[in-house]
This record gives C-alpha cells, structure tokens and sequence, in this order.
C-alpha cells in the first residue's frame, strides 16, 4: 500500500502477479511501474468525448469530460479529479525534479501528476496517462 500526502492510506491488496495477467505490458510499466507516455501518443490526448475516465487497473471513476480541456502538452488534462475520494497525491523526487504524483485512490496505480498551471477556477492541470485510464462514453 502507498502512503498518500494526507497520510491515507492508497491501493489494493493484489500482488504482482495479479496485475502482471489483468493488464497490457504497457499499461502495467505505466500504472505499476509509475512510466510515462510519450506526449501526444496516447489514446486519449485529444479526444473530447462525453463520459467518464476510469482506472485501466481497478475501474475507479476518476474524471470526467467536462473537466477536460485541451493544455497543449500531449497528455490528457482535467482541472479536477471527479473527487477526492477518487485520486490520491504523494510527493515524488524522480528524475531530478519536485512533483506531485496522482494516484488511484482504490487500487495505488499511477496517474500521472498535478501541476498548479491550470486554466481554470481550480488553478489546477491533472496530467493523465491515457495508458492508466478508460474513456467511457455517456452514450453507451
């Protein structure tokens, strides 16, 4: 389990061969093994379809698409997480740099990071790997 910045604790009890069989080697290196997407290579980075982003790991509602929009950086980006129960954030120090990682709340897998440059109210920039994340549509 992850500690999350507020002290909560963050993720499931399932191991690693649990995760290895229930996801893609791609979505595994990102949501397990905290990897990025290269910018503008991910499904969702520029679609603006109604619905709502859930966790490829667990299926934890996360975001929606109405706080989606478009930040020119090549990931999918939300002003807000769905709520706070849904996205955990913990301090990270990799690569040389201070961010703030966003986690799944329910199961610990990787999001992305939260930058505070967003364009909105919220002052906020959510920074998704679309690899961690599953549109689904209001339509369906």
């Amino acid at each position: 389990m992850v500690d999350s910045k507020d002290g909560d604790e963050v993720g499931s009890d399932h191991g690693d061969a649990f995760w290895r069989e229930k996801l893609t080697d791609d979505e595994y290196a990102v949501l397990r093994n905290k990897g990025t997407e290269r910018a503008f290579t991910g499904e969702y980075w520029d679609v603006f379809d109604d619905g709502t982003y859930h966790c490829r790991g667990c299926g934890e509602a996360l975001f929606t698409a109405e706080s989606k929009f478009d930040s020119g950086c090549g990931w999918p980006s939300f002003d807000r997480a769905l709520s706070q129960e849904a996205v955990a954030e913990a301090r990270d120090t990799s690569h040389g740099m201070i961010r703030t990682e966003i986690l799944c709340k329910s199961c610990g897998g990787h999001l992305g990071h939260v930058f505070p440059d967003g364009p909105t109210d919220t002052g906020l920039r959510y920074c998704v790997n679309s690899l961690s994340v599953r549109l689904e549509s209001d339509a369906d």
